[in-house]
């Protein structure tokens, strides 16, 4: 039980940190400093003078996906998340055929199982909220010098199938075009990124560089 409570604890700190740092960011204009500066070392790189927008923004997608994937494989012990996932599948199906044959002692024996089940999923799930703390850092920046870099085009709208003249800033749906069009390019290629890391993240070398970032992690 106190093993569980800690790892509540840490994941609820992880998750107040994350707001905190969101609302110092939104409230204080640090975001917006911190764009400028992005957008110092992102223009040159991915800007194109303007001229490529949609690849600009397809190479933003990138970047923050690849910097989503890096800290998550960074932080998260997949083998671990692995056997959680697992064992609590179990669990639940041995659960379940217990509850349908009526036998109340072996719900009893699990039910006392429950607490240690829900520690090995609240320390998996933990690992997960590590790398937000990160990424918040770079992702609101990028979107912030994304916006400012679009409203600065002198032409800023692009063609689809069906239309000539999209504006970046129009909202078929809920969101900004140019926020469909960055969510569209991360959820394709970003598939792709993240399973190729987590096949790297079970290699040797991986684990090597890994415990040199994080030494604590090789014990």
């Amino acid at each position: 039980m106190k093993d569980n409570n800690k790892a509540q604890g840490s994941m609820f700190l992880y998750l107040m940190l994350f707001l905190l740092i969101m609302f110092i960011f939104a409230s204080t204009g640090i975001g917006y400093i911190l764009g400028e500066y992005f957008g110092l070392a992102l223009e040159p790189v991915i800007g194109f003078n303007g001229n490529y927008p949609v690849i600009t923004l397809f190479f933003a997608g990138l970047i923050v996906v690849f910097l989503s994937s890096f800290f998550t494989n960074l932080f998260t012990d997949w083998k671990k998340m692995g056997e959680s996932q697992e064992i609590t599948k179990a669990f639940q199906s041995e659960m379940t055929k217990a509850r349908k044959e009526g036998n109340q002692n072996r719900v009893k024996k699990l039910m006392q199982m429950q607490p240690e089940i829900m520690r090995r999923q609240t320390e998996s799930s933990s690992g997960m909220m590590k790398p937000m703390l990160f990424l918040i850092i770079f992702i609101w920046p990028i979107f912030i010098w994304l916006r400012s870099f679009l409203a600065d085009l002198q032409y800023n709208y692009f063609t689809v199938p069906w239309a000539d003249g999209v504006s970046f800033f129009s909202k078929p749906f809920l969101m900004q075009s140019w926020l469909w069009l960055y969510l569209i390019f991360s959820m394709i290629v970003g598939q792709m990124i993240r399973q190729g890391m987590k096949y790297i993240s079970w290699s040797e070398w991986w684990k090597n560089i890994k415990g040199k970032i994080r030494p604590s992690s090789a014990r």
